[in-house]
């Protein structure tokens, strides 16, 4: 086998070697006050508790674990896109690949998508009704592309004709096989864990790229001759140098193009991300074999995104780009958060709310990420700000690495001055009071709970040793709060009194205080409003689209089906499910043993909108609602007898 391959990259890992020692060295990065925070990229189990995967240390062959995505063309063409496992106890991120793959095939039915992982218990999840990951809308993607979908003749009123629905055969299929479909490809997407180091040189700060390394060592192994290698992953500048090096050190004689198409998606909304994408990124060299390749992999997103939608840039701006974009979208929150602690401090009744209105009106500004609230959590902005702030320094710009380090400055101060206020109006102290949170995942719409605000929030309270704090998510498993509560370095007393419960009313039953952390809908209460004008109007085009295309189109695209469903929705109230056509094949019964359905059975989530005229009868005197995320009615809880708090509200 051929010795490690020494790094001679332009990359943040690299540049840091070229650099004499100094006040800009990696060395103060070491103590960074995020590192113990920081959390890795691994996803959570599926909200039934799907079992947590081991990662091994072994040989190359080994540490390519995770998932690979075969995609096949009916003639010559294939893809893959590459999942290797990462080093140590870290978890590859499965919310890029999922969706991405599931997307692809289920837009592409000429294309064959083979999963690959060697973890036999994910690829089990994958075949059965419960995927690792949730996400709306993933399973019925997954059931298109996977189990197929059955002939269906539809005769919708106000329809000129019946339309015709052809039986789509399976193109997405998951197994344990890995070189082979490597060695089969002509595309291979690297989406790796790229988590901040733990230990050693930008520790708490730096980009761990050495499970991209590893899969990169396997590639150039196992693929074929011309294969282009995708980077999906959020890395550094200067990553594609160093797969093509890898690539290079490997097969000298061979020449493969190395692109970077980082990923834009939302936990929670991923799936219609990838289906409606504001754009796809992809970079490459500015050569002709560079360009070739980029339209190649633009052709993979045509099948679906508008061409206009579809940005081509070098491979270095792709890289850069990712990181900015997900880093700017921090500032922002950070921002409307500063401005939050303002009116709450002016006393005059200034409301942020209000004030984000008045801004967003601003052309040049938007209305998007001005939300104020208790913070931002997850996997990605907090790792993108070191990453980024992190190259800045190794760059010598101090003052723009300080620019960056004080959104997380300000995102820290957001969350640990809203755990002093509650206890603050709670005049000074919690001991003998229960606290009641309502809702742990970072977002609602998913059941990551990775560097959720709810974990801090509840450490900052647990230290004032409350009676108890009662901790309720519609959608997150309790073993999973559990492990991401035992990690926050509370004392055995501290962990006493945190309970993990299934329902709402069990949660605040007795509480002195109500604090609302993640912004679910069913914390609003029984009156979640209507269909938006912007939603009939959408309901209208999709009538027209569907009167007109009947006689204008041959072969009905997904998103023509899409459509379809909408209409036959708005047509019939009875209508329910995410199979609207029923021409889905069925779903494979579980066997009888089956962990996942035995522990549905055992843990089924309260879903039922919380009735806040209710909790008003459950709750202890002084009924505080702390409203971290502005969900509820305040004028409304008022009348009710609650006192209410939200973030940013003047008083």
């Amino acid at each position: 086998m051929p010795p490690r391959l020494p790094r001679s990259l332009p990359s943040s890992h690299s540049i840091a070697s070229t650099f004499s020692p100094g006040s800009s060295t990696p060395g103060s990065w070491t103590v960074s006050p995020w590192n113990r925070d920081t959390p890795d990229t691994s996803p959570p189990s599926s909200d039934a508790g799907s079992p947590k995967l081991q990662a091994k240390q072994a040989d190359d062959t080994a540490f390519w674990g995770r998932t690979q995505y075969l995609l096949r063309r009916r003639w010559f063409r294939r893809y893959v896109v590459a999942y290797p496992r990462c080093l140590g106890p870290i978890e590859t991120d499965m919310l890029t690949g999922g969706p991405t793959a599931a997307v692809i095939a289920y837009h592409n039915p000429q294309i064959q998508v083979n999963v690959v992982d060697l973890n036999e218990e994910r690829i089990k999840s994958w075949n059965s009704a419960h995927l690792p990951i949730h996400e709306d809308g993933l399973l019925k993607v997954v059931r298109t592309a996977r189990d197929g979908a059955l002939d269906k003749t539809l005769v919708l009123p106000g329809l000129p004709r019946a339309i015709e629905l052809k039986q789509r055969q399976p193109n997405l299929v998951f197994s344990t096989r890995v070189v082979d479909a490597i060695e089969e490809a002509d595309i291979i997407f690297i989406c790796v864990n790229t988590p901040t180091k733990t230990h050693g040189i930008g520790a708490g700060s730096m980009a761990d790229v050495s499970a991209i390394e590893s899969a990169t060592r396997t590639v150039a192994k196992h693929a074929k001759e011309g294969a282009i290698v995708v980077e999906k992953s959020t890395v550094p500048c200067g990553t594609a140098q160093m797969i093509q090096d890898i690539l290079r050190y490997y097969r000298p004689d061979v020449e493969f193009e190395v692109l970077s198409n980082p990923e834009f998606l939302a936990e929670g909304t991923a799936v219609e991300n990838l289906m409606h994408p504001d754009r796809i990124l992809i970079g490459s060299a500015q050569t002709l074999a560079g360009l070739r390749a980029a339209a190649v992999v633009k052709d993979v997103y045509g099948a679906w995104v508008p061409a206009a939608r579809i940005v081509t840039v070098n491979t270095f701006s792709s890289e850069l780009a990712k990181l900015v974009a997900n880093t700017m979208l921090a500032q922002r929150i950070s921002s409307v958060n500063a401005v939050s602690a303002m009116c709450e401090e002016l006393g005059l009744g200034a409301d942020v709310e209000d004030v984000s209105l008045a801004i967003g009106k601003d052309a040049r500004l938007g209305s998007k990420f001005l939300q104020a609230g208790v913070g931002f959590g997850g996997s990605c902005f907090e790792k993108d700000i070191l990453n980024l702030a992190y190259l800045a320094r190794e760059l010598h710009l101090d003052v723009v690495a300080d620019y960056w380090l004080a959104v997380l400055r300000m995102n820290e101060d957001q969350r640990r001055r809203y755990a002093r206020n509650v206890v603050r109006e709670l005049n000074g102290s919690l001991r003998g009071k229960k606290i009641a949170i309502l809702g742990f995942a970072f977002k609602d719409g998913t059941n990551d709970t990775r560097n959720s605000i709810a974990v801090h929030v509840i450490k900052d309270l647990a230290m004032e040793m409350p009676r108890e704090i009662a901790i309720f998510d519609p959608g997150c498993a309790s073993a999973e709060i559990r492990e991401e509560v035992e990690k926050a370095g509370l004392t055995a007393s501290q962990l006493e009194r945190i309970k993990i419960l299934t329902n709402w009313r069990d949660c605040v039953q007795e509480a002195s205080a109500v604090c609302i952390l993640t912004q679910w809908k069913q914390f609003r209460g029984r009156k979640l409003g209507s269909a938006t004008s912007s939603n009939k109007k959408a309901r209208k085009l999709t009538a027209d689209w569907a009167t007109s295309c009947v006689a204008d189109k041959a072969d009905i695209s997904e998103m023509d089906i899409l459509a379809l469903e909408e209409l036959v929705r708005d047509k019939s109230s009875a209508t329910t499910g995410d199979d609207p056509l029923e021409r889905l094949a069925p779903l494979a019964p579980c066997p009888e043993e089956c962990s996942h359905c035995r522990i549905e059975s055992a843990e089924a989530h309260d879903q039922e909108p919380v009735d806040w005229a209710e909790v008003a009868g459950m709750m202890q005197e002084p009924r505080w609602v702390f409203d971290g995320r502005n969900v509820v009615n305040r004028l409304e809880l008022q009348s009710l007898g609650f006192r209410v708090r939200g973030i940013g509200k003047g008083f």
